[in-house]
């Protein structure tokens, strides 16, 4: 069953068989994300954490532009802010949705279907798999403008990709093409561009029909154990794992055992 509305003139959500879809469609401001357009991603994001019918979340756009990073334009607290405080205010309120997208217990994917810049490279960042379209490539200009990405385009574009490739593309601002980006760790598959969001949704039903339960506590061991020693990363699988393998019906999901479907 498919379920489509339109939030605002800049953005569309979709919901298909437990995965709401979230297409940027701003194409004349090269899918720019305005305040509406977070609000949307906000709502998305509760969503799919609140709603045990939802699988998955998928942000993708239409256009020429997978997004051309945050609207810079626009008025809000962050771009009108004067004194020190008041910006770092504003800015953690607007980090506070990434760190929701890395949190929530559900699969989040991202579908560039064209190039990804700046605050929307920041985003993808936080999400837990990206997919690219041979047409897009990936920047952080913000070093020409003689600031830093600040909403974890440094944090986490390195815990990706390493601090090798985070300075050449946060320090030098230097674009990489969606094979390059592939090969240093920043997208997990390419495809081709005629038929990519078929190809990208084909994938996300592989993933989303694994035990939802196994896949919410993979993301968070992963999130976990990526940050700790070796010994606290070990005690981190076998106590998700206690609960996991003793859950009532576990064996009978085993299989290959004699006498198991």
């Amino acid at each position: 069953m498919t379920d489509e509305r339109t939030d605002t003139q800049h953005i569309r959500t979709v919901e298909d068989d437990g995965v709401l879809t979230v297409v940027f469609d701003r194409d004349t401001k090269l899918n720019a994300i305005s305040p509406e357009m977070t609000a949307v991603l906000w709502d998305a994001v509760r969503s799919l954490g609140e709603r045990e019918d939802l699988r998955a979340l998928l942000i993708t756009g239409r256009g020429r532009f997978f997004s051309a990073g945050m609207d810079l334009t626009a008025r809000t607290p962050v771009t009108t802010a004067k004194r020190g405080s008041e910006f770092r205010r504003a800015y953690r309120n607007h980090h506070l949705l990434y760190d929701e997208i890395e949190s929530v217990e559900k699969p989040v994917f991202v579908a560039a279907q064209g190039p990804c810049l700046g605050g929307a490279l920041e985003m993808a960042c936080s999400c837990d798999f990206r997919f690219a379209s041979e047409e897009a490539r990936f920047q952080l200009p913000e070093v020409k403008l003689g600031a830093i990405p600040g909403s974890g385009g440094v944090s986490r574009l390195t815990r990706l990709v390493g601090p090798h490739w985070g300075k050449w593309i946060a320090m030098a601002g230097r674009s990489v093409d969606a094979h390059q980006a592939e090969r240093i760790g920043l997208v997990h598959e390419v495809f081709p561009a005629e038929g990519f969001h078929e190809a990208v949704l084909a994938r996300i039903r592989e993933i989303v029909t694994l035990p939802a339960e196994a896949l919410g506590a993979a993301k968070l061991a992963v999130d976990l154990v990526a940050g700790t020693d070796r010994g606290t990363a070990r005690d981190i699988e076998r106590l998700t794992n206690t609960h996991l393998v003793l859950a009532d019906g576990w064996p009978d999901r085993v299989p290959g055992e004699p006498g198991r479907d």
